[in-house]
This record gives structure tokens, sequence and C-alpha cells, in this order.
């Protein structure tokens, strides 16, 4: 039974113990932000050469619970707007940033976008509205057969 409010290890972005998964880490980022490095991998592509859309904004999704999860204020997206600017080509390397706008009783307000590693070139950007959850413990000890279902 899963647990609401819990960081779990098979995560599809972010977990390390999902070898179907992107395996993506992510770190604080200030006081009320996250960010991570992917390389867009040609397992992840939609059209030829480029990757996913479904898989960027994934990543902006992720960055944003890890933004609220990094401040002990776990939460789930109730309402996302994204925009993509340019398609990510296959081996670009990205970086993958959110970070809360604002807060107001368990509604929190934040943005996330991913761009060039270097930072120069923004490939999707997304306007969220977050609703916070009790936090939970960790969940651990997943078996493989969890994993796949």
């Amino acid at each position: 039974m899963a647990v609401l409010g819990a960081k779990d290890s098979y995560c599809y972005v972010c977990g390390p113990d999902n070898k179907f998964g992107l395996r993506v880490p992510f770190e604080q980022d200030g006081a009320e932000g996250s960010c991570a490095r992917y390389v867009a991998r040609p397992e992840h592509g939609g059209w030829n050469g480029v990757l996913h859309g479904g898989v960027t904004f994934s990543l902006m999704d992720e960055a944003l619970g890890w933004a609220l999860f990094f401040q002990q204020k776990p939460a789930v997206t109730a309402k996302i707007r994204t925009r993509f600017t340019k398609p990510v080509p296959i081996g670009a390397a990205l970086l993958i940033r959110a970070w809360v706008i604002r807060e107001r009783s368990r509604i929190v307000e934040a943005k996330a976008e991913v761009r060039s590693d270097d930072g120069e070139m923004l490939f999707a950007e997304a306007e969220a509205t977050m609703f916070r959850i009790p936090a939970a413990p960790a969940i651990q000890n997943h078996s493989e057969e969890e994993a796949i279902a």
C-alpha cells in the first residue's frame, strides 16, 4: 500500500532503484528550490533525435515536488501549465530547476524550468499550483516485482 507524502526509491524520475526510470538525483537549490542535471537519453526519445515531451514535463513536475520536500513540506501537483519553447535534442545536457513563488495555507504556487546545462537556452517552463500533504516516513524495502507492477 502506498503512503502519501513519503519518498520512494522506485520513483520513475528520481528513484535510484528503478531500473526503468530516469534516476535523476535532485539537490536543494537555495532556501525554496530544487535542481538537477540530466542528459537526454535515446531511450527517452519521442520524435527521432528529440526527448519525449512527457519526460521533459516529468522532470519539471519532479523538481516542483522536491522544491517543497526539501522544506519538509511534501506536496502533490494540483494544477500545472507548461510551455515548451524548443525541442530538447537527444544528448543535450540539461539543468532542471523549480522554486516556490508564494504559499497560502496548504496551497503553494511554484515555477519550474528546463534549460541547457549552462543555463542559456530555455527548453520548457511550468507554473504550478501544489497542494501540501502530510509528511510520512520514507518507504524502503520494495521487491523487484513491486517495482515492475
